[in-house]
Order: C-alpha cells, then sequence, then structure tokens
C-alpha cells in the first residue's frame, strides 16, 4: 500500500491534490494567483472544503486571470457574493480582486510573479525532513518575510501561515513527511 502524508486521509480530491500537486515546484504565474487565492478562500476552513470548490473558483474568477480581475466592479462582485459555488464571504472575494491589482504590478515590477516570489526561498525548493505533520511548523521566517512584503505591497489574506501554505501548495517547501512516498 502506498503511504502517503498523514494529513491525507481517503478522500479522493486530496489524494489526487497531493499526489499531483502539492510541493511539486510552480513556475506559472496564473497558478501562483490561483494557489494565493484560493489559499485565502480557506482562512478558518478546511483545505478540503475550498478544494471541492476549486472549479466553481476558476469559473467565477475567469480561470485566475489576474489581468482580468483586477477590473471587476460592484456588478461582479456582486454576483461573486451571490455564487453559491464559492465561499460567499465579501471580504476573502474583495481580497482576490485587491490582490489582483497588486499582483499585476509585481509582476510589471520584476517582468513575472514567479521571479518575484521565488527570492523567498533563494530560487530553490526548500525540502524539509520531517518525520510525521506534526512537526511542520504553521509558519517559518521565510514565510513572514514574504506575507510583510506581500501586505507592504498591498496584497490582503496573506499572513505568515497563509503564505506557508502557499509554498507548500507550490512547491516552495517541499514538506512530504519521512513515510510519504512522495518524499524526495
Amino acid at each position: 500500500m502506498i503511504q502517503r502524508c498523514e494529513w491525507v486521509g481517503n478522500d479522493a480530491d486530496y489524494i489526487q491534490y497531493h499526489d499531483e500537486e502539492w510541493g511539486r515546484p510552480v513556475h506559472d504565474d496564473v497558478k501562483f494567483f490561483e494557489m494565493l487565492s484560493l489559499e485565502g478562500a480557506q482562512a478558518g476552513l478546511s483545505w478540503l472544503t475550498i478544494l471541492k470548490r476549486r472549479e466553481n473558483y476558476r469559473n467565477a474568477f475567469d480561470q485566475f486571470d489576474p489581468h482580468k480581475v483586477r477590473h471587476y466592479d460592484e456588478a461582479d462582485m456582486k454576483a461573486l457574493i451571490e455564487n453559491e459555488g464559492i465561499i460567499r464571504n465579501r471580504l476573502k472575494i474583495k481580497s482576490v480582486i485587491t490582490n489582483a491589482e497588486a499582483f499585476v504590478k509585481v509582476q510589471e515590477e520584476f517582468g513575472s510573479f514567479d521571479k518575484y516570489i521565488w527570492q523567498f526561498v533563494g530560487g530553490e525548493p526548500i525540502i524539509n525532513n520531517w518525520e510525521s505533520h506534526a512537526d511542520v511548523p504553521a509558519k517559518t521566517e521565510e514565510s513572514e518575510r514574504m506575507s510583510k512584503d506581500l501586505k507592504k505591497r498591498g496584497f490582503s489574506f496573506v499572513g505568515p501561515t497563509i503564505c506557508y501554505a502557499f509554498m507548500q501548495a507550490t512547491g516552495m517547501v517541499n514538506d512530504h513527511t519521512a513515510n510519504c512516498f512522495l518524499r524526495p
């Protein structure tokens, strides 16, 4: 039987996400914007709650194209708040729109969000060696620096814990535990 990280459990969506995505380095700006948006939506909820709504989020937010999302207006906001396929929290929805504007500004300044975001780990994934899920921290020095810089640039829902989950999701850190078949 294949051994996975403890948090995965038996849910098919979790298994697929863990096996095919979590901890794998991302270098695509649209994927970064998607994961930043979804991690923000997850605040206070389980990741599975968001994962099961992922396609709804993609459809609601123009496949997470930040250049489109940054132009959303009050009518778009109203439609999103009425969309039962996503978490209808006004602050979280507004943060995706606000973050899209900040995201595009980062792209303009650095040439890509990818170039900007990977600087927080020196351009290479941090490979951790945790024995169990209990050993994995909720935040790190790197996620705290990232959070501080993102907030300074106008992003919201980017606290150090959200940033660390984002780093795990996008492979900036690899936290597959000792028993997991995906541990490097």
